[in-house]
């Protein structure tokens, strides 16, 4: 009898522990960043306890309002401004199918060997764009609507990230004793080296944040430097899309190339050589060394385990998972080195 008794309240503690699952499930991904978030910077939050004298609850609340203002303000005011590029994208779509392509910049002209060339197709495509267009109509509606989506998700993604730095202010509360909780957990559940694990994934979180994070921001920096130098408009929103591209191998050209080509259309041939030489050699220098040593530093993490993370974790969880992703899948990858380690040494001993 006391047997059964005990079945039955492990059951419904089980069922209690897969409700409460399943309340948090649409919360996970933003709980996910909170705490990994929290964790990197947690020397910052034992710092600024000390200079609030102890005062854990006002620290917490000053570094949450910091990342607010460094994150989550940035995010929104570059989803603003990419609704209105889209606007104005649709205004230069229907003003072409009117009136057509404006006239030929001056400098296609004089560009050596095939100037009057491009000249001529120029004059050509303006004189096929209305047809062209007429010819694409049935689908610009599925591009919007494609478009449309995109932006849902993006939109939806912010307000996770927003979600998740509410969640980091009670992560730096009371981290301290969500730690201890989680020790107890896993003592419970794997014995003596929980805090040799503990240990672990701890490091892993610590050096995938600065590895992939860290870069990012570094990348984002200076780029933001570089188009504030050569006077590219919108140099604030095209850091910040520099920050969520570099994410993944070869992103930050995707944003600098394009700039140095609108700078080239200008005719502002001296500050696109300073952007394309800041790009190449500063920008993506940047993530061909800072990236490297900071991810292998105490680990010999493979940076295919990051890229197929950021991928992997974009589908899995949406926009937040940029930056989910590549910690899971680096956890998983230490913890699992560290097991065939141990399982291949133990039977020696």
């Amino acid at each position: 009898m006391l047997n059964n008794d005990r079945l039955l309240v492990q059951i419904l503690l089980l069922g209690l522990l897969g409700a409460g699952l399943w309340v948090m499930a649409p919360f996970i991904s933003a709980l996910l960043w909170g705490a990994i978030l929290a964790y990197a910077s947690w020397p910052l939050m034992r710092l600024l306890t000390r200079l609030f004298g102890g005062r854990e609850t006002l620290a917490a609340g000053f570094l949450t309002s910091l990342w607010i203002l460094l994150v989550a303000l940035p995010l929104v005011w570059m989803g603003f401004n990419l609704a209105d590029h889209v606007r104005d994208v649709t205004v230069f779509v229907r003003d072409v199918q009117v009136d057509g392509l404006p006239e030929a910049p001056e400098w296609l002209g004089a560009v050596p060997l095939v100037g009057e060339r491009l000249v001529r197709f120029w004059d050509t495509l303006d004189q096929q764009g209305a047809a062209l267009l007429t010819t694409a109509k049935p689908y610009l509606g599925q591009v919007g609507n494609w478009l449309l989506a995109r932006s849902a998700q993006i939109g939806s993604g912010i307000l996770e990230v927003t979600l998740s730095l509410v969640f980091v202010f009670f992560f730096y509360r009371d981290g301290p004793r969500l730690a201890a909780f989680v020790l107890r957990l896993l003592d419970r559940l794997i014995g003596e080296r929980a805090e040799y694990y503990l240990g672990l994934v701890a490091g892993t979180v610590q050096r995938v944040v600065n590895g992939v994070i860290g870069t990012a921001a570094a990348q984002a920096l200076l780029a933001l430097i570089g188009f504030l130098i050569a006077g590219v408009p919108g140099a604030l929103v095209l850091g910040l899309v520099t920050f969520l591209l570099s994410l993944i191998p070869m992103g930050p050209p995707l944003v600098w190339i394009p700039a140095t080509a609108w700078l080239v259309w200008k005719g502002d041939y001296g500050m696109a050589v300073f952007l394309g030489v800041w790009g190449t050699f500063i920008i993506s220098g940047v993530d061909n060394v800072l990236k490297p040593y900071l991810i292998s530093r105490g680990g010999n993490l493979p940076l295919v385990i990051v890229l197929l993370g950021v991928f992997g974790g974009l589908l899995a969880f949406g926009f937040i998972g940029l930056f989910i992703g590549p910690t899971l899948l680096a956890i998983a990858y230490s913890l699992l080195l560290d097991w065939s380690r141990t399982e291949t040494v133990s039977p020696d001993k």
